[in-house]
């Protein structure tokens, strides 16, 4: 990692956690240029299907609010010119970049970006705690939500973890851990089948 390095914070909202029968509903990135500059991107997407009733009092997405809402297949080619060319982190990364790998896949792309759990940062550099989900975390370095369960708010939330870290330990330790836990995902092509991950 360079200090000039895009990164690219990333949320989703989804009808479940299975990635093959579950789809996107929401999809939140904030990218941070190399000069300092800040975009934030969101948008619904109409997932094809019925979000469930548990889902919809998680997020507060109903099914009206996607209902004429691109598909993914349609947003495909500019969700993946935003996730070029910078350094993919989302929280519990391995869900938000199997869900984007599915969806792409399904609609002829493939995803290819480096990835950062902030999760495993977390715990890379806090391993005296035992908890690092996402509320946990926003106590304990006193982030401040909008709206939890939201894919730009929660994806933003990381970019308020991300300077929080940044400021508060050395910059060699910082950048060792991030090194160390970056990775290129070995998922499966197929959008059909189980995922693997070396």
């Amino acid at each position: 990692m360079t200090p000039y390095e895009k990164l690219i914070f990333v949320d989703l909202e989804t009808t479940g956690a299975n990635l093959v029968n579950d789809r996107i509903t929401e999809i939140g990135i904030v990218a941070v240029s190399t000069d300092g500059k800040i975009e934030r991107w969101s948008t619904f997407v109409n997932p094809g299907r019925p979000i469930p009733s548990f889902i919809q009092g998680l997020t507060g997405i109903s099914d009206d609010m996607v209902a004429t809402a691109p598909s993914f297949e349609t947003l495909a080619d500019g969700v993946r010119a935003r996730l070029e060319g910078g350094l993919f982190i989302a929280h519990n990364a391995r869900f938000d970049y199997g869900f984007l790998h599915h969806a792409f896949a399904r609609a002829g792309h493939a995803l290819h970006s480096e990835m950062l759990c902030t999760v495993k940062l977390s715990r890379a550099l806090f391993p005296q705690e035992k908890k690092h989900n996402l509320d946990t975390l926003i106590a304990r370095h006193e982030l401040i939500p909008e709206a939890r369960h939201r894919a730009l708010a929660d994806a933003d939330l990381l970019w308020q973890l991300w300077r929080k870290l940044t400021a508060s330990m050395p910059d060699d330790i910082f950048s060792q851990k991030v090194q160390a836990l970056r990775q290129r995902p070995n998922l499966s092509a197929s959008p059909d089948g189980q995922t693997a991950s070396t």
